[in-house]
């Protein structure tokens, strides 16, 4: 029988008001907030390795960080977040390298069904985003779950990334679209 925990992770149906699904959250809720607090840099990377799935050795994040679980996050080296980052990961959330986001990026994987008595029942599902090398995240941009971005791209600050985009394009606007291709 899977767990609530496997179910949420690929995907599926799930309860959020399971008890390893809610111990899961507390944690991260309070890693955040003890990060959030941490005045030097080194002590904040080192928390930031406890939380998160995976990192490359080089990354920083900026206070005001928020997030759901953390061991569904995975980012590359040289990783850099601007300040209050939202990272809401009940699906995986995978980071390449080299990538740099602006103030209040938003990454957002859990979703509600449309049917108001699911809606109601209380059960969540979700999808993955998958970022790659190269890419720039501008400020208050959000990017949905099942989003899957190339390498090398860059989303306009305040866009809303509904659906997924190759290598090499700049983004913007609600819903965003390609508003220009990158010359390698």
């Amino acid at each position: 029988m899977q767990t609530e925990k496997n179910k949420m992770i690929a995907g599926k149906h799930y309860k959020p008001g399971d008890e390893e699904l809610v111990k899961a959250r507390v944690r991260a809720h309070t890693l955040a907030k003890e990060y959030n607090q941490l005045p030097v840099e080194q002590e904040r990377t080192e928390r930031i390795k406890e939380l998160f799935g995976y990192t490359g050795n080089k990354l920083h994040v900026e206070p005001g960080l928020r997030i759901d679980y953390g061991f569904n996050v995975s980012v590359g080296e040289m990783f850099y977040a601007n300040f209050d980052l939202v990272l809401l990961d009940t699906c995986p959330i995978v980071v390449g390298d080299n990538a740099m986001f602006g103030p209040r990026v938003s990454l957002v994987t859990p979703e509600h069904p449309l049917d108001p008595v699911e809606r109601n029942s209380g059960i969540e599902f979700g999808r993955p985003i998958t970022i790659g090398d190269n890419c720039w995240i501008g400020s208050d941009a959000t990017i949905i779950g099942g989003v899957t971005l190339g390498n090398n791209v860059v989303v306009g600050a305040g866009s809303v990334v509904t659906k997924s985009f190759g290598d090499n394009v700049v983004i913007a606007g609600n819903p965003a679209g390609v508003i220009k291709t990158i010359e390698p």
